[in-house]
């Protein structure tokens, strides 16, 4: 498995992004009731009727039985202002998915990165108990003769046995980094495979990032731009409350006098906004709201120059890191490597002691678990530098 395939697993299958997508739908679901009316109000009851016990002195003074009917009706301005707010509350949940699919996606490079350098660190491993083997072979066969300490093989036999300890701590570790990625992936911990370790030493980074860059890369700042966006579109919904709803009224009497005509009350009503007393609240909220999006975009600048200079920085580290990884695999390594085949070709000859050897190899394999320590580092750097500018 590659790496491509395991981010597209994680885009299919992680149930954290799947949680934001159902969230943007229920965003839309909302936005479709947004421009609603309230249900009407129906009643029934009595009208100008006298109190028990009451003298009446003429039928037509026992009052009325009264139905009632009652809609609201409101602005369509309104209506229309708060289903644009309502939509645009989806966008902000994509724009989180993207921001979470970012973390994702860094946490799967570095498992896959980390298994990568393991699995060459196991072969570094394997290549080291075949030498020490051959040593130890070599020393036993010797040592009847006087021709070793016997020291020297108990030296080799501890050393052997370090590198198989290394070995177990080394497969642990690749089983830690397959459940990792099977965590991302939402596949079964225990599932096994294997992955592409053809994997290259990452190309020089590109030391000066633009704004205009970050500002389409970052998904953060995606989802504070959707953020500020509806904000802007809650103030002006806020602003909206300056114009009136209107309600509509109807109630019919039936006389309890039969002689008496049955009577109707009909009413159109308009709220006053304007007024003093109540125009208070959505002056403040749209005030509130105002400093609320330049808060916000203030952040947005801070994010945005906070995420340069580190994107500078990383960048001029991954470069020196990536040069000593090429010191190491192209001028250090094979000179220990030449170091110790001289050193064991003078023990073959009887020119050189066993330990010799032995510290040779040491020289050698510090060598190569060095390099590989700054392979990973290299690769971690990678990948937080890919995070920051979202490549």
């Amino acid at each position: 498995m590659n790496l491509d395939s395991v981010l597209q697993r994680i885009s299919n299958n992680n149930p954290m992004l799947q949680m934001y997508e159902s969230r943007s739908k229920a965003m839309d679901a909302y936005s479709e009731g947004a421009k609603s009316w309230m249900a009407p109000m129906v009643g029934g009851g009595v009208f100008m009727s006298p109190y028990p016990g009451a003298e009446v002195m003429e039928d037509r003074d026992k009052g009325s039985i009264m139905v009632s009917a009652e809609q609201d009706v409101p602005n369509p301005v309104k209506l229309r202002a708060k289903e644009k707010y309502m939509k645009s509350r989806a966008g902000i949940e994509l724009a989180a998915k993207d921001v979470t699919y970012n973390q994702l996606r860094a946490e799967a490079k570095t498992a896959y990165y980390n298994w990568v350098v393991l699995e060459k660190q196991m072969a570094v491993l394997k290549d080291n108990e075949r030498i020490m083997e051959f040593m130890l072979k070599l020393a036993r066969i010797r040592y009847p003769y006087s021709q070793g300490k016997l020291g020297s093989i108990y030296k080799a036999e501890a050393r052997l046995h370090e590198v198989k300890n290394m070995q177990l701590m080394t497969a642990n570790q690749i089983e830690q980094q397959n459940v990792q990625l099977n965590t991302l992936m939402n596949l079964p911990k225990d599932q096994k495979y294997k992955i592409d370790t053809t994997v290259t030493i990452p190309e020089p980074a590109i030391l000066a990032v633009d704004t205009t860059y970050l500002t389409g890369a970052r998904s953060d700042v995606r989802q504070l731009d959707r953020t500020i966006e509806s904000m802007q579109l809650n103030v002006q919904m806020e602003k909206l409350e300056r114009l009136p709803d209107f309600k509509l009224r109807f109630d019919h009497m039936y006389p309890r006098d039969p002689m008496m005509p049955q009577q109707f009350t009909a009413m159109g009503m308009i709220s006053i906004p304007i007024a003093p007393w109540s125009s208070k609240m959505y002056k403040a909220n749209t005030k509130a709201m105002n400093l609320e999006i330049q808060s916000m975009q203030r952040e947005r600048e801070s994010i945005l120059n906070e995420a340069q200079g580190m994107a500078r920085n990383m960048a001029l580290e991954l470069n020196t890191m990536r040069q000593q990884a090429d010191n190491y695999n192209n001028k250090i390594i094979p000179a220990f490597k030449k170091n110790y085949d001289v050193t064991m070709l003078a023990y073959e000859q009887n020119n050189a002691d066993l330990p010799l050897v032995i510290d040779a190899w040491e020289s050698l394999n510090m060598a190569q678990m060095e390099y590989l320590k700054i392979l990973q580092s290299l690769f971690q750097m990678t990948v937080n530098y890919e995070k920051e500018i979202e490549r």
